[in-house]
C-alpha cells in the first residue's frame, strides 16, 4: 500500500523539488547509491534478462506508439515523464507513483531517472528524425496507450525498458540513445534509468489491472 506522502512543488520536469517525508536518505553520489545493485558492461547493467534491456528486438518499430507516447509527455523535444504518466494513468495514480518511487530510491536517484528518461525520449526523436523516420499522426492516448507501452516491453511476462524501446524506436536508435546517455550522464545513470523504469512500468501495469505482469529482476 502506498502511504500518503506529502510532495512539495512537483514541476512537470521534476528537475528539483522537496523530498517527501520518509524518502530514502541519499549517499553522496549516484555511483555509491547504485553499488548495491548488480552492474555490468551493458550500459552499466548486467547483460540479458538480468539487466534492464532484457533482450534485443530487431523488428520494425511501432511508430504510432512512439509518437503517441511522445505527445502524451508534451511537444516533441520537450518531453516530461511526469506529464506522460498523468496522461496514461491519471494524475492521482501519477502523483502516487512519483511519491512511491521517490521513497523507494531516494531523491537523487529518482531525479536522475527523470532527467535521463526525459533526455532519452527527446534524443530518440532527434536521432530518428535525423535518420529520415517520418512519424504518423498520434492516435493513441490514455489507458489504451498505456497498455500498448507495457505490452511492447514484455519479455517472458516481465517488463524491460530496453525491450520496449527497441519496439517503439528500433534497436539501432535505442543503442544510439543509450550511447548518448552514457556520454552525457554516465553508465551508472543509464543503468539507474532502466532500473527505475522497470519498476515504474510494472507499477503502471498493476494499476491498469494487468496483475499477471511480472517485475524484472533489475528493479
Amino acid at each position: 500500500m502506498i502511504k500518503r506522502i506529502l510532495l512539495a512543488t512537483i514541476a512537470l520536469s521534476l528537475v528539483a523539488y522537496t523530498a517527501p517525508a520518509g524518502a530514502a536518505t541519499d549517499p553522496a553520489n549516484l555511483d555509491s547509491m547504485m553499488s548495491a545493485f548488480p552492474s555490468g558492461p551493458d550500459h552499466g547493467m548486467p547483460a540479458g534478462l538480468a539487466g534492464g534491456d532484457g533482450a534485443m528486438y530487431t523488428g520494425a518499430p511501432d511508430l504510432q506508439v512512439a509518437i503517441s507516447l511522445v505527445t502524451a509527455g508534451g511537444a516533441p523535444g520537450d518531453f516530461s515523464i511526469a506529464k506522460a504518466l498523468a496522461a496514461l494513468a491519471g494524475p492521482t495514480v501519477a502523483n502516487a507513483e512519483i511519491a512511491k518511487l521517490t521513497k523507494m530510491y531516494g531523491v537523487t536517484r529518482f531525479t536522475s531517472y527523470v532527467t535521463v528518461q526525459n533526455f532519452a525520449v527527446n534524443d530518440a526523436v532527434k536521432v530518428a528524425t535525423a535518420a529520415g523516420v517520418t512519424f504518423p499522426k498520434p492516435a493513441l492516448m490514455g489507458k489504451k496507450l498505456a497498455v500498448q507501452v507495457v505490452t511492447l516491453g514484455l519479455l517472458d511476462g516481465a517488463y524491460y525498458e530496453g525491450y520496449m524501446l527497441d519496439h517503439v524506436v528500433s534497436s539501432k536508435v535505442h543503442e544510439t540513445v543509450m550511447d548518448d546517455i552514457d556520454q552525457k550522464y554516465g553508465a551508472v545513470a543509464d543503468a539507474n534509468y532502466h532500473l527505475i523504469s522497470n519498476q515504474a512500468h510494472y507499477d503502471l501495469a498493476q494499476a491498469l489491472g494487468a496483475t499477471t505482469v511480472k517485475l524484472a529482476p533489475y528493479h
